[in-house]
């Protein structure tokens, strides 16, 4: 064991994000591999036992980052974004997650032995899939349009609110089971409700006020959020304990609402915030495990509770919530095996496991046991399991990176067309109709938005896209795009074009961390390749094989051709930037721009060999 605190700190911090770093390089869902930290620091090695370590200060973290993590789920809840989503979506946000709740507890008191107390609490919070695991899963298993949908804002819209579900369930609960019924308790406790939805819309309208009046200076916002989150939450929760989270929640969405044009800054402060907290909180709560609550994993009753959630309760809330609807049966099959429970439903669990305790009912020493079982099991079979899955059903998109073409050109279009052909997913966006019009004439998939509006990421859906190329005619705006998906795509996919020597907007010497990569070379801009294509240069795709490698490529080109990315087997896309050597093995595809004299010699050379065969024929 561990004896120094500041050790502990480092230690748990460390595998916090260093799990994180692991799930994001090698593609593992990020619980797992914090899940294994955690254990191993924790009920395995004895490293360290965080509850013991923290002493009085573990429920008090452990409350304050459930708070964070429930306003950064609100945060997400426009509710001019969630109008128009369509009728399945709204009848499983609504009822499905309804019938989700009731069928969960009834399985938690039936099967896994809780009280109903108890069993109402976890079914309230099991109702959380939460956009932190499924997110990832649907960019990973690039499923088609309309389950991608449903999954992703069940997601968002459920997320904040199994929380509040579960909390309104224990009070509801306590009064109903108490001897003596005190409705002046409940009444309290509804008054303490009001309230604290009152002061998270007040806190909210006034950070949002303050905001937009310039009162508070751009290096101070994000604090300044954060500590009133915190503030937020404990004025509440001081008034009536467990209204916290109804305050931030209130609090969060109230921002989310106002419309103001900080509400991005914010998106991106709570997201990194949030990953740091959920990384801490998850290695803090599994190191705080002991053995015998993991042995409890492997009890009958949470075994067959696990398997009654995957193969009963899901597919028939889902089933049954969108009869009626529009969605074929094997939509409705995928949507109703995959609900990966997160981080999310595992921490609140945990905040609810004590509070749950502290009252005295029966079975909540099995919530967190139950949670992690349930939480475990559907990340694991679920992540696994999704891309088979969705091919089966026919629902997935062949699984090649895609592109996102920022900008509606001649060169971005004829280039869209070609990645296109060779089935690679692209778009092009621009917010010019006019621009856009050559894209739609060439019957290449386009998109008319502000790339940098926040609704943007609700009216195109980025799961296919694992690349964005800026390639406007506007140099700094093509840094700025760059630079505004760096979060979204990571530094390396993200690339603009060069700037412009003639036409641009005068951009130079831009700093090499911010604007993205610089595609192919500094003499090839936006105007330099659109004159190329209009004196002929076209696009060429070369398959590279054993007797034809990159050396012979090299060789063959000519010294005017510009070559724009690789495609290889793996179908990872490479594109050739200044600072990049082509790689390039046997199977992988070249794609250039290339001279007219190269394509005149090969329609000579195809000339030429028939001529020669005819007069041998004859």
């Amino acid at each position: 064991m561990i004896d120094s605190l500041l050790l502990v700190f480092m230690l748990i911090a460390t595998l916090g994000i260093g799990s994180q770093w692991i799930a994001w390089r090698f593609r593992l869902p990020a619980i797992v591999v914090m899940s294994i930290a955690g254990l191993l620091a924790g009920p395995i090695f004895h490293l360290i036992n965080p509850e013991e370590d923290f002493g009085d200060l573990y429920r008090p973290f452990i409350s304050i980052a459930v708070a964070i993590i429930l306003f950064e789920g609100s945060l997400n809840l426009n509710f001019k974004e969630v109008r128009g989503l369509g009728k399945p979506v709204f009848r499983i946000v609504t009822f499905g997650a309804f019938l989700a709740w009731i069928l969960g507890s009834l399985t938690a008191h039936y099967v896994a032995g809780m009280s109903w107390a108890v069993a109402f609490v976890i079914g309230g919070i099991l109702i959380v899939t939460g956009p932190t695991v499924i997110l990832p899963l649907l960019r990973q298993s690039k499923l088609k349009p309309t389950p991608a949908k449903i999954l992703k804002w069940e997601g968002i819209i459920v997320d904040p609110f199994g929380a509040l579900v579960a909390l309104f369930a224990f009070e509801i609960i306590i009064f109903l089971s108490a001897d003596g019924r005190d409705f002046t308790a409940l009444l309290l406790f509804f008054l303490a409700s009001i309230f604290a939805v009152f002061l998270g819309y007040l806190f909210g309208k006034g950070i949002g006020w303050m905001f937009e009046e310039g009162y508070i200076p751009e290096f101070l916002k994000s604090p300044v959020v954060f500590g009133t989150v915190i503030a937020c939450f404990t004025i509440a929760d001081e008034v009536k304990h467990e209204t916290g989270l109804l305050a931030v929640t209130a609090m969060g969405i109230t921002l989310a609402n106002l419309g103001i044009s900080s509400i991005k800054d914010m998106r991106h402060f709570k997201e990194n915030i949030s990953i740091l907290l959920i990384s801490t909180v998850f290695i803090l709560l599994t190191a705080s495990l002991t053995r015998e609550t993991l042995l409890e994993v492997f009890r009958p009753e949470i075994i067959a509770f696990v398997i009654l959630m995957l193969f009963v309760v899901r597919p028939l809330s889902i089933f049954l919530s969108t009869f009626g609807t529009d969605l074929s049966k094997q939509e409705k099959t995928l949507v109703g095996w995959i609900a990966p429970r997160g981080i999310v439903a595992l921490t609140v669990a945990s905040y609810f496991a004590s509070v749950l305790a502290d009252a005295g009912f029966e079975g909540a020493s099995i919530v967190t046991p139950l949670t992690f079982a349930l939480v475990f099991s559907t990340v694991v079979i679920h992540g696994f399991s999704i891309g088979w899955l969705a091919k089966k059903l026919g629902l997935s998109s062949e699984g090649k990176p895609g592109v996102i073409i920022v900008g509606s050109n001649r060169f971005s279009v004829s280039l869209a067309k070609l990645l296109e052909e060779l089935k690679i997913p692209t778009i092009v966006t621009d917010s010019s109709w006019e621009k856009l019009s050559k894209a739609r004439k060439e019957g290449v998939t386009s998109g008319h938005c502000e790339i940098l509006s926040e609704q943007t990421e609700y009216s195109i859906d980025f799961t296919p896209y694992d690349y964005l190329v800026s390639a406007t005619e506007f140099d700094s705006y093509n840094a700025l795009v760059c630079s505004t998906f760096v979060p979204d795509f990571g530094r390396n996919n993200v690339y603009r074009l060069s700037t412009q020597s003639h036409s641009g907007d005068a951009v130079e010497n831009i700093d090499h961390t911010i604007g993205g990569r610089v595609l192919f070379s500094k003499e090839d801009g936006l105007e330099d390749l659109i004159y190329k294509i209009n004196s002929g240069y076209v696009f060429r795709t070369t398959t590279l094989t054993k007797q034809y490698d990159i050396d012979a490529y090299k060789n063959d080109r000519e010294h005017q051709t510009i070559v724009l990315l690789v495609i290889k087997q793996s179908n990872q896309i490479e594109f050739v930037t200044e600072d990049l050597e082509i790689n390039a093995v046997a199977g992988d595809k070249i794609i250039s721009l290339t001279p007219p004299s190269k394509e005149f010699n090969k329609i000579r050379e195809k000339l030429s060999e028939r001529e020669t065969n005819k007069s041998e024929s004859n």
